[in-house]
């Protein structure tokens, strides 16, 4: 998310932490590079809903409510509901401390990495940026959040 624009939604960050989880659960090679292997510095799928719902409560309630504010417009909104639904009914199903790899074999989660790449190409685009580019780590995340 290095050329992601700051300044121009009012919640940039929460929208950057939305980005970076969508782009993780959106990426199966880095499911098997990254995630299966607990590489250090990259989290897990818990980790990557957590920065998906914690401060947007998109567990509660629709994007829709962030137009303007993370969201730019309303099929961002759409394709991010879509994904959280996707991916929380497989947590809800596994459970939050499963590991990684209960999360890659359910049934589901096929769906929910096509839902989660469609919301992260679309949000990728929208600020100007190349959605195969591979996910950043946690620390560069966390730099862009500490940025500006």
């Amino acid at each position: 998310m290095v050329g992601m624009p700051l300044n121009d939604m009012p919640w940039w960050r929460w929208r950057a932490n939305v980005r970076s989880a969508l782009h993780m659960l959106s990426d199966p090679v880095f499911h098997q590079e990254c995630w299966v292997p607990e590489l250090p510095g990259y989290g897990d799928v818990t980790d990557a809903v957590y920065r998906l719902v914690e401060d947007t409560w998109l567990d509660n309630w629709s994007a829709d409510k962030y137009l303007g504010t993370i969201f730019r417009d309303a099929q961002e909104a759409s394709l991010v509901d879509v994904a959280v639904l996707r991916v929380l009914r497989i947590m809800h199903q596994v459970g939050p401390d499963a590991p990684v790899i209960a999360y890659l074999q359910h049934h589901g989660w096929p769906e929910a990495v096509r839902a989660a790449r469609e919301a992260h190409v679309r949000l990728a685009t929208n600020d100007g940026e190349d959605p195969d580019t591979p996910p950043g780590s946690l620390d560069e995340l966390a730099a862009a959040l500490h940025s500006v």
